[in-house]
This record gives structure tokens, sequence and C-alpha cells, in this order.
């Protein structure tokens, strides 16, 4: 990977969408040199897809809440985050550093749908000992971006 690739990548994530000749006439390159370029970061899992970001009030979404977990068992992590993965309305899962806990992120409509995910799906799971939701009641900022750096060293 090099400044151009840099380039490449700085575009795409300010819009996926960008046609390949606009790419090309950013950085001043051939466009097939440009698809080229973007086909190897593909490959190379550098670029690992590309998504829509859809207005979640659009779809009765507009609630984010978040869920530390606490499991029984460290033994449980990663079957216990695989299930989680797998509910539709949760849009993160993680494993943090000190509390030996998940925390996961998700989106639901509203108080009644976000309850019923709790008790049917995560305090049904045996692995879960205690569940702690913090409701967001604004979003400032909602970003998949990486920070990239200028130059590779």
């Amino acid at each position: 990977m090099d400044k151009i690739d840099l380039q490449i990548l700085q575009i795409l994530q300010k819009k996926a969408r960008v046609p390949n000749v606009e790419v090309a006439r950013n950085i001043g390159m051939a466009p097939s040199a440009v698809l080229e370029r973007i086909k190897k970061l593909e490959a190379q899992g550098i670029i690992e897809g590309y998504e829509v970001r859809l207005n979640a009030d659009m779809f009765h979404c507009s609630m984010v809440a978040f869920i530390q977990i606490k499991l029984n068992s460290p033994a449980q992590l990663a079957e216990t985050g695989k299930h989680l993965s797998a509910i539709e309305q949760i849009q993160e899962v993680h494993y943090l550093a000190g509390e030996d806990c998940l925390m996961i992120k998700l989106r639901v409509a509203n108080n009644a749908e976000l309850e019923m995910i709790l008790r049917t799906k995560v305090a049904s799971l045996d692995a879960v000992k205690d569940a702690k939701t913090l409701i967001a009641l604004s979003t400032y900022k909602e970003s998949a971006k990486i920070l990239l750096p200028e130059t590779l060293d």
C-alpha cells in the first residue's frame, strides 16, 4: 500500500459510490489503474465491503441503546458473542477489557422492542449474568470511518 492507495481510500470513505472516473481525476491517474488498485485493496482485505447508511427514523429504528453484558464465565465469551451477533437489531458486539464483559449497540423502534430483545434474546442466554442498558438520547456523531495516515512510514 502506498500514498496513492491511501488517497483512494480517503475518497472512498467519504463517498463509497463515487464513480471510478472521478477518483481517477482527483488523484491524476487513469481510471483503469484506479480500478485495478481498488480491486487489489479488496482482494487484500483492506476494503472489506461497502454499506449504505439509511435514515433510521424512516424505518422506525431511531432508538439507540448500548448494553453492557456480564457473563457467568469468560469461557462462554466467544459463543455468546456469536449468538448476540446473530440478532438483527444488534449492530455491534465488542469484548471490553477490565470488566470481562461484552458491550453491544442496537437500534430499535421503541422501549417495547428493546424490552422484548432484552428478555427473549439477551437475558435468555445461559451465559448472561447481568445486563446494564444505556439509552442514547441524542447522537452527535456516528461513523465507521477510520482515520488514515497522510503517508506510510
